[in-house]
């Protein structure tokens, strides 16, 4: 006996960061939503769970900066809609000679984004629980965003604007229908859509040869590298640098991006993930590269650990150089360290890739509001055209 198929306007893959964002800002325009999620929103098997994403504005590129901007006043909006707070202030520290302090400080000063640039000793007098081998850029506006708390309360928005959200629901394939799309799960269930928008995460490679795009898109789409990072939790040698920050307050640890000739690195406070009894440290973009979400299993790279806590016992005496916990997660990149976000027909490809996507979350959103509902076309540098890793 055939099931009968659901219908919406537009149905949303994935219920991450991304995909619940885009569920929030249709559902709050007054659109018919409905949201397929195969596992649960911010799952562990994708990129939005745990507690702990950086919020930075430092970024060499100006574009990248401004958008940081824009997304800053969707989160306040985020925050006030959901009574919840999101974002814990941090303020963030960069240095290494990769990294580019003064370069990163200008980008910061045209923008008219509060910073400070200090000398390694003006920094060292500072934050004594950090050591520097490189002028040191500090930004106050910086924190640490909750992304499983966000993507629930997007959720919860969406839902209470109408929006329907089906879990357990894994899509296997997008088909052109007599109107409109026909989304089929891996057990049968179909959801009849005007439009379809995926934002599918590290799960996108399996699924893409499931949906049914155009030729000339599908040729212009970028190589998807997924891969699965190592992250650590190292624990902080000062008891009161312990314990869950206070309502109103800040971390006891900033965030920090390191990027030296030999490693790079990023650092945030663990928040839930780590008991609040540490800092966060992954090496950055060095995890194993897995065709796909549904390849990873988990398992940490010995020689990746060994390198992270070398890091540590060089740059932060301020923690215990023996990680009491660790995980791995989820990196999907394209060239350029851009996202894609661009739409064929009835279908658009949702990527905020290269591990920078928690902090545009509620601006995402607007995209595809823009993409889906008003057809206005986003930046060229999401476009799918023109994307290529560089062939070996």
């Amino acid at each position: 006996m055939q099931k009968t198929a659901e219908s919406a306007r537009y149905a949303i893959i994935g219920a991450g960061l991304s995909g619940a964002a885009a569920a929030w800002r249709l559902a709050q325009s007054g659109a018919e939503v409905i949201v397929l999620e195969r596992d649960v929103p911010a799952s562990a098997q994708g990129s939005s769970h745990g507690s702990a994403r950086i919020f930075r504005y430092a970024y060499p590129d100006p574009f990248y900066v401004d958008f940081v901007v824009q997304a800053k006043r969707g989160w306040d909006e985020l925050e006030a809609a959901s009574g919840e707070r999101l974002i814990t202030p941090s303020g963030s520290l960069d240095f290494g000679v990769v990294r580019d302090p003064h370069g990163l400080a200008r980008v910061l000063e045209r923008e008219g984004i509060e910073h400070e640039l200090l000398s390694r000793d003006d920094a060292a007098a500072q934050w004594s629980q950090l050591n520097f081998d490189s002028d040191v850029l500090w930004h106050p506006g910086a924190g640490v965003i909750d992304p499983e708390s966000s993507v629930e309360a997007m959720v919860h928005l969406a839902k209470t604007a109408g929006a329907e959200v089906r879990l357990g629901w894994e899509a296997v394939s997008v088909r052109r229908a007599s109107s409109g799309y026909l989304v089929t799960s891996s057990t049968g269930d179909t959801v009849h859509a005007e439009q379809v928008i995926v934002a599918a995460g590290g799960w996108l490679p399996t699924l893409l040869s499931g949906l049914e795009l155009p030729e000339g898109f599908v040729n212009a789409l970028p190589q998807f590298e997924v891969r699965q990072e190592n992250a650590y939790h190292f624990p902080y040698r000062d008891p009161q640098d312990q314990g869950e920050t206070p309502p109103g307050g800040a971390t006891s640890w900033p965030t920090f991006i390191y990027k030296g000739q030999d490693i790079q690195t990023y650092s945030l406070p663990g928040g839930r993930d780590a008991q609040f009894r540490g800092q966060k440290i992954a090496e950055y973009n060095a995890g194993r590269i897995i065709p796909s979400a549904r390849d990873q299993d988990g398992q940490l790279d010995p020689e990746n650990r060994k390198r992270v806590v070398d890091f540590v016992e060089r740059y932060t005496p301020g923690m215990v150089p023996e990680p009491y916990a660790e995980t791995t997660c989820l990196f999907t990149n394209v060239p350029r360290d851009d996202m894609i976000i661009d739409r064929a027909e009835g279908i658009t490809i949702l990527s905020p890739c290269s591990g920078q996507g928690a902090k545009f979350a509620p601006l995402l959103g607007e995209l595809v509001l823009d993409l889906v509902v008003d057809s206005r076309q986003t930046s060229e540098r999401f476009r799918a055209a023109g994307q290529r890793f560089a062939e070996v």
